[in-house]
């Protein structure tokens, strides 16, 4: 039983960090603006001469050398995260048509932000590791005292404004994904969440 738990959390975390990728390309497709963190990626990707995807995955690796100092641990779902979400995202784009008109471009639009929100409360839900921005979120909240709203405030302003000054998409998507992705994370976290198995009591 603990055996088929863990195959299913492994399952879960990998198609939701696939589906993330995969919400990201639609946003990106859509053109009518993009998140903090993927203002940002998309600001940095021609200066670093390196493709949209492999850019999220080593501004993740990145990110997660900033947990040493902060003493926290990644997990599987850390590791995995940094490698397979970008490489999704360079997938899915490879695969993905550019839309024509405001109307398509706005469904995509949406469509990426629900799954988006589907996707992170999947593996988020497979409880195998935060992912490297989010870890680096809770290190400093736990280091500094500050509640979650100021510190994830404070980072996500910072990392738009970088990406907005490097040539980052900013427009209504990221002002709708503002306004409703922790809402959709929030509705489908409970469907997702699978408890880790319990570890033997020592004798």
């Amino acid at each position: 039983m603990t055996h088929n738990r863990y195959a299913l959390r492994f399952w879960q975390l990998f198609w939701g960090l696939g589906l993330y990728g995969f919400s990201m390309a639609l946003m990106l497709r859509a053109n009518l603006g993009l998140d903090p963190w993927d203002v940002l990626h998309q600001g940095l990707a021609p200066r670093m001469g390196l493709s949209f995807g492999m850019t999220v995955n080593l501004i993740g690796a990145l990110v997660l050398l900033l947990w040493w100092p902060l003493k926290q641990r990644p997990g599987v779902g850390t590791i995995a995260n940094i490698l397979v979400i970008g490489t999704a995202v360079d997938l899915s784009l490879m695969l993905l048509p550019t839309p024509e008109g405001l109307w398509v471009r706005t469904a995509w639009l949406g469509a990426g932000i629900i799954l988006n929100g589907i996707a992170g409360g999947a593996y988020i839900g497979a409880g195998m590791g935060p992912g490297p921005r989010d870890g680096l979120m809770t290190g400093l909240c736990r280091r500094t005292g500050w509640p979650v709203k100021w510190v994830r405030t404070a980072i996500e302003i910072g990392v738009l404004a970088i990406g907005w000054l490097l040539g980052g998409t900013v427009g209504v998507g990221t002002i709708l994904y503002a306004a409703t992705i922790g809402w959709i994370v929030h509705h489908a976290l409970p469907f997702f969440r699978i408890a880790a198995p319990e570890r033997p009591a020592r004798a």
